[in-house]
């Protein structure tokens, strides 16, 4: 068993810059391993933002079918590929191309841009409309969709928060909010008053104050696209990774890609779960990373725009869906409502499913997942 483990590649979703999109910093630490030499190939990718490794489901020959990957730096985060071929050599060109789709995006849609179309829509707000890309548009229509879909607790509005919790900025960590300054900002998260006119391309934000950011969507919509540019360069095996975003397409070789779901209070690559997949999108959203506990609470950034403070229903949240947007928005969402009614927000969404660790720590699974994901063991208690 140990033996025909080290040949399978395991993909860890680890739940990270889930609802916000953090300061641009290194990239986290490689989630992609196969065995004991290719971690320490990951390892080394690690000090190298654009660092590429490979990594051999089996001892192989110039020719042979393998895996080849590949580990780059874009939106905050660790972007990986795995591609199984014989045609390393385009691969890595394949990958090296997927790569700058997603660094478009980034231009496109990150915070930390002044020039990026999402800064200048932040920039108006309760002014003039501002005309954005078709692009842009869809993304968010796509946002609102689901911020009316989840009753409005996936907003991407939450920003206006900002500066009030700092998760990113080590000496202001563990600082909690006043009510009454959150109280004070809450105005300024409303969905409902994103103004989007797809007939004049433009965007708009009602309330002087208010601000958007994409960082529950962006990652899930960039993996679909780098998955895209790989199928369109003629790679039909592949999976692609951004942080807690991850899409498979096809298979290696033989076998469905195993992917493995992190246990929220275990060590980093500790699995509690795994499922065996092909053509398919996991996201995942965790209270693991980017927190602190203090008083024997624990605080963390997946938001509830309904009171300003952390959600507290569930500790992890992993959904399956066809395309990693789905899965993106919807982990989300699923965090914040809590098992019951977001198990029942799951199932109006075609092919969609959800692993959920609820906040007492109890094991959800919809009922479609239940013969593909395999629990291991009870989650690691814990705070």
């Amino acid at each position: 068993m140990a033996a025909r483990a080290a040949l399978l590649l395991t993909v860890s979703l680890a739940a990270c810059n889930r609802r916000e999109e953090p300061e641009p910093a290194k990239a986290d630490k490689p989630a992609l391993t196969a065995s004991a030499a290719q971690s320490a190939q990951a390892a080394q990718a690690a000090q190298s933002a654009a660092a590429t490794v490979t990594a051999k489901g089996a001892p192989s020959t110039a020719g042979t079918a393998q895996v080849v990957s590949g580990r780059y730096a874009a939106m905050s985060t660790s972007i990986e590929f795995l591609i199984w071929t014989d045609r390393e050599a385009e691969a890595r060109l394949a990958m090296d191309a997927a790569h700058a789709e997603i660094l478009r995006l980034e231009q496109l849609l990150t915070v930390w841009r002044e020039d990026s179309e999402v800064s200048r829509i932040n920039a108006a707000a309760g002014g003039d409309p501002v005309k954005v890309s078709p692009e842009l548009l869809g993304i968010l229509k796509g946002a609102r969709t689901i911020h009316d879909a989840s009753g409005g607790v996936f907003d991407v509005s939450f920003y206006g928060l900002k500066g009030l919790w700092r998760f990113d900025h080590q000496e202001a960590a563990s600082i909690v909010p006043s009510d009454k300054d959150i109280a004070e900002r809450l105005p300024l998260v409303d969905g409902t008053k994103i103004e989007l006119d797809e007939a004049k391309g433009t965007a708009r934000l009602a309330k002087k104050g208010m601000l958007i950011n994409l960082g529950g969507i962006a990652k899930g919509y960039a993996v679909d696209r780098a998955v895209s540019v790989l199928e369109s360069k003629g790679f039909k095996d592949v999976v692609v990774r951004a942080g807690g975003d991850l899409r498979v397409r096809g298979r290696k070789g033989q076998e469905k890609w195993k992917v493995g779901i992190r246990d929220p209070r275990g060590a980093d690559t500790e699995f509690f779960a795994r499922a065996a997949l092909e053509d398919a999108a996991f996201s995942t959203a965790g209270d693991y990373e980017r927190a602190f506990v203090k008083d024997g609470v624990r605080y963390h950034h997946i938001l509830d725009p309904r009171t300003g403070k952390p959600a507290v229903a569930c500790r992890s949240v992993t959904i399956l869906a066809p395309d990693a947007l789905t899965a993106d928005e919807l982990d989300d969402a699923v965090f914040i409502l809590g098992p019951d009614k977001g198990l029942a927000l799951v199932a109006k969404y075609p092919g969609a499913g959800a692993v959920i660790v609820d906040h007492d720590n109890k094991v959800h699974v919809s009922e479609n997942l239940k013969s593909v994901v395999e629990v291991l063991h009870p989650p690691t208690p814990g705070i």
